[in-house]
């Protein structure tokens, strides 16, 4: 009963409630909108949220759950349009406002009790909204207004439905982390207790009586999501687990070797080699297209594992390091909204895929891995590194993945972290790399007139990869990191810095 559900509308801020809700100590799971009110009882929620959307009710085409989610007696509280679509479908009016309201709103607090409970009068909120709540459904009272909305907050407390206009999941709205509290502990009644270590116990449990006594082998890219589901794993199933780590040609310096001898030294994991990188870069060649190249590349690693499994005998089960955000940017399926991109490992899985899966992390995000490893005791070094896709370099070169360029990108690659290193600036980014572009730029160099390609270098800050603003670098720093990259890397004669957030953008330029 301990865990909430949070059905996906539609909203760009979907994961940050399931995100929020989780810091607050209590489980919770997205789930797709028109889930069955059979389902969502089967998983026992001690509440459910409805997400906010981009549609208006009254659309054809708009998302809408059965109204018997209502008569489960389990607490709701609606955001946004799962206000509205709750409202509406209880009997109440939902208009097109004349004000629309996108941005910071003042909430006038006309009743402090319930889900505005010990809330201030003229706190600030954040509207994204153009449709707003005209009538209330009957027995819901509203207790909370903004100048342009005068149903910001409703609520019908004897059936336990709640309702906000505004967002409360997101940091502009002052004291949203409240509001939730409010409804997660008071008017839910649910208790804090959900943590990374009741986490571990739960998937081991969980990953013992799947496997029994059946072998598992866990694909390492070389970054701590697959690291810590390989240590999840093998607490499970002990001497069971195989790991195998690939070299697909597409890593960073030096990177190969470094790993290979601090899984098999430092964390005592059964790690299995394997050079493939002619294999992958025969995969790839004439390729331009990124997501040919992730579907070529995730077929490439599961021949690959399905051959080592053939050789250890006995293995049934593939564990992967999938975590939240590569499940929603490669499958739509827990709501409306639309792919972004396969991931290598979701969707670029082959239909014919001979082993089980198993993916103890496609629930977390980044930082909650993060916190995971260390209660598993990985070192902080090792678990501050930067995000690596799993495509490797292929992802960081736009056109065609040739030697030649991989060659290139790597040597700029590695002049960029040595510099960002130096400048202490490493740990306050989420992500720092090179991109080589298909282009080429004309320029001159010992006084003669050069065409080399052009490079970009890519420095995002965020906290779960979700959303990301890129880092005003210093300028001098920037200079040293593209003269050392024209001056050192053959082929490059010019440099550019990104300074495209996400969204619009995503983090990688593939």
């Amino acid at each position: 009963m301990n865990k909430v559900l949070v059905l996906d509308f539609g909203s760009q801020y979907t994961q940050l409630i399931a995100r929020k809700i989780r810091e607050l100590g209590i489980y919770s799971e997205i789930f797709p909108f028109n889930t069955s009110p059979s389902r969502l009882k089967k998983e026992k929620p001690g509440a459910i949220v409805l997400s906010g959307g981009p549609q208006s009710v009254y659309d054809k085409r708009a998302p809408r759950s059965s109204r018997e989610i209502f008569e489960l007696g389990i607490p709701i509280l609606g955001i946004c349009y799962g206000l509205q679509f709750m409202a509406n479908l209880l009997g109440g009016k939902v208009i097109s406002s004349s004000k629309r309201e996108y941005g910071f709103a003042t909430l006038k607090v006309t009743e402090n009790k319930g889900l505005l409970s010990r809330i201030r009068d003229k706190s600030q909120v954040w509207m994204s909204h153009g449709d707003k709540v005209e009538t209330v459904p009957p027995g819901f009272i509203i207790s909370g207004k903004t100048s342009h909305c005068h149903a910001a907050v409703i609520e019908e407390r004897e059936k336990r439905l709640f309702g906000a206009q505004f967002h409360p999941e997101v940091i502009h709205t002052k004291q949203g982390k409240e509001i939730l509290s409010n409804f997660l502990f008071s008017l839910a009644e649910l208790k804090a207790g959900w943590k990374m270590a009741s986490f571990i116990e739960q998937k081991v449990e969980d990953i013992s009586d799947l496997v029994g006594d059946k072998k598992v082998i866990c694909g390492l890219s070389g970054g701590v999501d697959s690291l810590v589901t390989s240590l999840i794993v093998q607490r499970a199933v002990k001497d069971d687990l195989f790991c195998i780590f690939v070299n697909n040609g597409l890593l960073r310096k030096g990177q190969y070797r470094e790993l290979i001898k601090k899984f098999s030294s430092k964390l005592s994991l059964n790690v299995i080699g394997v050079d493939a990188s002619q294999e992958f870069l025969d995969r790839l060649e004439g390729v331009i297209s990124p997501e040919t190249k992730r579907k070529r590349i995730g077929k490439a690693f599961i021949r690959i594992f399905e051959e080592e499994a053939k050789k250890i005998g006995g293995v049934e089960f593939l564990a992967q390091g999938t975590i939240y955000p590569d499940v929603i940017e490669s499958n739509p399926v827990k709501g409306p909204s639309s792919s972004i991109k396969s991931h290598h490992n979701v969707g670029g899985l082959p239909s014919r895929l001979k082993l089980k899966l198993i993916e103890p992390l496609k629930e977390l995000f980044k930082d909650e891995v993060r916190a995971l490893a260390e209660e598993l005791g990985v070192d902080r070094e090792f678990i501050l590194q930067h995000p690596f896709p799993g495509p490797g370099l292929a992802v960081r070169i736009v056109g065609e993945v040739t030697q030649k360029r991989i060659k290139l990108l790597r040597e700029a690659d590695a002049i960029l972290l040595q510099e960002i290193r130096k400048a202490g600036i490493y740990h306050k980014l989420w992500q720092a790399f090179v991109v080589l572009l298909p282009v080429k730029s004309v320029g001159v160099m010992g006084d003669k007139r050069t065409y080399q390609s052009v490079v970009v270098i890519r420095l995002v800050q965020s906290v779960d990869g979700m959303t990301a603003n890129w880092y005003p670098a210093d300028p001098k720093l920037l200079s040293l990191i593209s003269s050392r990259i024209v001056n050192e890397v053959e082929g490059v004669n010019r440099v550019v810095y990104d300074t495209t957030t996400k969204p619009p953008g995503t983090i990688e330029w593939e």
